[in-house]
């Protein structure tokens, strides 16, 4: 990018702290100017939205600057990979709006090279090998606080260690029995200064590269040798790395001549509130059959979020709006969720449905009669139109719109009041029918027939207006209700308790027999469309759906009621 552009880009809109890095960076002219950063997922779990956040930045920043993000795999651990993982992560990325174009990498792409790399420092006696278990060498790390002491196999000989290293690839040992340690220092005040291990034995055959390997390196070898290898200038990762960085610089330093070297850059995680970021904690409520996989709608996977009806501009404007800082935070489900519904709000047709329904028979209105009423398909877009929905002596309204002896300002239903049916009528409640139990099952109403759009009448002002649905059009389909996935704020900080524990027993509602107006069962079968069931929520067509069986998943509700009502409780 030239100087010129770099300065009108920045004129766009306010930098987050890495993209000024990058911008003094490129204006400085450093690594002439180019630009390439990446994303390196390990492919042993489906992402999430925190992965989410670490996308945005890497390919965001490249684009906005002119440069390029490679993906790149770190294909490390075999005993986890598999290519499930790496065709899911190749979606996700897609479906959020990025593309990796021709630089799709994998750390195993490098496995010769860093191979080559541990034997040259074996033999410039830069690395050793330990016979120990990972619990001795653990032991011996020391603390922050106190030194490291040296491993008894610290000083073996290079052709000692350069002979063990490769019968460990040969496979000659068991696995766990022998280690490639850097010979760094054991006293440095920075613990990952202090013999870290190289390599490990993993016999487990690699997804791509079978039993050519029986060693494997570990990622803080791996992951800096490899954006050596491929170029990259800013090694852009989270907070939790800061200390590793200066490991990440000295095995850089191994291959670079001082005139090229990755700048690796940190910023905060993406916790979210009711949730769970752990990988192996996801993967375990998956095994155990508490979700219903990697895509269950209450997941915070990307896949689970894509299934619900979560867009990839709601959760991009979510990430933008919470921003990239050097202080970890807790962030709201909430806020997530207004990005959420406020990008829905823009592209999701309106429709009518009925969840729980009740039936209304209009007496006075012709049992032979059926007339289209043109209902507005999205106010929010001039596009959109409108579309027609059928009317009838009989229809559905919502049970919870109805209230026999109902408190002051109850703006609905109720025996002798009127409203108004949305599009259509006006209605009063003349009559309650029960059964013999004395539940109700039928409301008996009249209509005003003047006050339908265009009669005289149609401008009456009445408070009260209800959504509804034709009985005999109606398309029953079923919906699922998600809720938050755990019932406490912050899973991770309990750590007393066994976070399975705090999982939300009402974090899914399924209902059947939803009575559907024709035309949203007819659009629901174009994929990827989104219906705002009018004042209920927003909701998504789900893969289990078919021509004769319709499922919707409840996106999010038309408001956030929901931590209004827990702190209520």
């Amino acid at each position: 990018m030239e100087a010129n552009d770099i300065e009108k880009t920045e004129d766009k809109r306010g930098l987050n702290f890495v993209e000024e890095i990058v911008f003094n960076d490129l204006k400085e002219g450093k690594n002439g100017g180019r630009l390439n950063t990446r994303f390196p997922p390990e492919p042993n779990g489906y992402l999430h939205i925190g992965h989410a956040k670490a996308i945005c930045m890497d390919f965001g920043v490249a684009e906005r600057f002119g440069g390029t993000c490679n993906l790149r795999f770190d294909d490390t651990n075999p005993v986890k990979e598999d290519v499930e993982y790496v065709d899911s992560i190749r979606e996700d990325i897609h479906w959020l709006g990025f593309d990796w174009a021709d630089r799709e990498y994998y750390a195993s792409d490098y496995f010769p090279q860093l191979f080559d790399l541990a034997v040259r420092l074996i033999k410039e006696g830069k690395a050793y090998v330990d016979d120990q278990s990972s619990e001795q060498i653990a032991a011996q790390k020391g603390s922050p606080t106190e030194p490291g002491q040296n491993s008894p196999y610290r000083d073996r000989t290079p052709e000692e260690n350069l002979d063990l290293f490769m019968r460990m690839n040969a496979g000659e040992f068991d696995e766990g029995s022998r280690v490639l340690r850097a010979k760094i220092d054991m006293a440095s005040p920075n613990m990952h200064f202090r013999d870290p291990i190289m390599y490990r034995i993993i016999k487990t055959p690699h997804h791509r590269t079978g039993t050519t390997w029986k060693v494997y390196p570990m990622y803080d070898f791996a992951h800096g040798q490899s954006d050596f290898f491929e170029g990259v200038t800013h090694s852009i990762c989270t907070l939790e790395f800061v200390p590793h960085r200066p490991l990440y610089d000295y095995f850089v330093d191994e291959l670079s001549d001082g005139t090229y070297r990755p700048r690796q850059i940190e910023f905060n995680r993406l916790n979210l509130t009711y949730t769970v970021m752990s990988k192996r904690k996801l993967l375990q409520l998956v095994k155990e059959g508490l979700v219903a996989g990697w895509d269950d709608p209450r997941m915070p996977t990307i896949c689970g979020m894509r299934r619900r009806g979560y867009t990839p501009q709601s959760i991009r404007n979510f990430i933008n709006t919470i921003g990239y800082t050097k202080f970890e935070a807790l962030n709201s489900m909430s806020l997530l969720e207004h990005a959420v519904r406020d990008d829905l709000n823009r592209i999701a047709t309106r429709v009518m449905a009925v969840i729980n329904p009740l039936r209304v028979v209009i007496t006075n209105y012709p049992e032979d009669k059926v007339e289209m009423v043109e209902m507005e398909s999205n106010p929010e877009d001039p596009t959109a139109g409108m579309h027609s929905m059928p009317f009838s002596r009989e229809i559905f309204i919502e049970r919870d719109d109805f209230m026999e002896n109902p408190p002051k300002k109850f703006f609905r239903l109720a025996p002798g009041s009127e409203v108004r049916l949305k599009g259509a009528y006006i209605i009063k409640c003349d009559e309650v029918i029960k059964d013999a139990d004395g539940n109700i099952t039928e409301l008996r109403c009249s209509y005003d027939p003047d006050t339908l759009s265009g009669m005289p009448g149609a401008s009456r002002k009445v408070k009260g207006t209800l959504h509804w649905v034709s009985s005999a059009h109606a398309v029953d389909a079923e919906v699922r209700l998600y809720d938050r996935l755990f019932s406490v704020e912050n899973p991770a900080a309990e750590t007393e308790r066994d976070f399975r524990e705090m999982l939300n027993p009402d974090s899914l509602k399924v209902v059947k027999g939803v009575k559907l107006e024709p035309f949203a069962a007819e659009l629901a079968k174009t994929q990827g469309t989104k219906f705002q069931f009018q004042r209920i929520g927003y909701f998504t067509p789900d893969y289990d759906s078919t021509a004769d069986a319709l499922v919707f998943n409840r996106t999010i509700a038309l408001r956030d009621s929901w931590e209004k009502e827990q702190k209520k409780g």
